[in-house]
């Protein structure tokens, strides 16, 4: 948890609560509504960095755990209920920080349910959708099917991706990406994998990339604001 990091809880709509954390610069010119993946819950190490640094960038994040995390199972939520965890997350970002430009997303699992939400039904005040890896298909099984649904999806995408990434090999992601046409923008993170870890061997080290995905964010978030 960052020093910053307000606990909250979340009332779902089918009944029962999640645990969220809130960490808020002083003046956010923006929210993320960022949800964790299906191996390790919000509060794993990579979630706190990121959070954290996108406050420094003046970006408030709303942490969040699914269902199966909060309830400590291994088996991640059916679809229908993970992406109503993901609209009770964005509205409570809406309601903690009225007028603030909301973005929605997060970690593998977290941002493609957030991404299949949004092509059901549009995600309430979200301006975006930010991909911290999006799992393209299961290890060792390339295909691209998990991306049908993006062409659904009439937001403005960023999709952050490694190029030793196991859940998406980059050719692939190269030929998901285009299609998507000027709304969808990819940011290569040279020598990363799923977890965004890089090898010694790189001359980098994970903190970097973790400043790097933060960079990026902010940038883009920061050119959709613009005039």
């Amino acid at each position: 948890m960052t020093a910053r990091a307000l606990p909250l809880t979340l009332s779902l709509p089918a009944g029962g609560t999640v645990s969220a954390l809130l960490d808020t610069p002083s003046a956010p010119q923006a929210c993320y509504v960022f949800a964790h993946g299906a191996g390790a819950g919000m509060q794993h190490a990579f979630m706190g960095l990121l959070a954290h640094a996108l406050v420094g960038r003046g970006i408030a994040t709303l942490r969040f755990q699914f269902p199966f995390m909060e309830a400590g199972t291994r088996r991640p939520d059916p679809p229908a209920v993970a992406q109503a965890a993901v609209r009770a997350a964005v509205d409570e970002a809406a309601r903690r920080l009225p007028g603030v430009p909301l973005f929605a997303g997060g970690k593998s699992f977290g941002g493609r349910m957030s991404s299949q939400a949004q092509a059901t039904q549009a995600l309430p005040r979200v301006a975006g959708l930010v991909f911290v890896g999006f799992p393209l298909h299961p290890a060792g099984k390339p295909s691209t099917s998990r991306a049908d649904h993006l062409a659904e999806v009439r937001l403005p995408m960023l999709f952050l991706q490694g190029t030793r990434d196991a859940l998406a090999e980059m050719d692939l992601v190269r030929a998901v990406v285009p299609p998507l046409g000027e709304r969808a923008t990819l940011h290569v993170v040279e020598g990363a994998d799923h977890a965004f870890h890089v090898l010694a061997r790189s001359g980098r080290s994970d903190g970097e990339v973790i400043e790097e995905l933060a960079d990026a964010i902010a940038a883009w978030v920061r050119a959709l604001q613009s005039p």
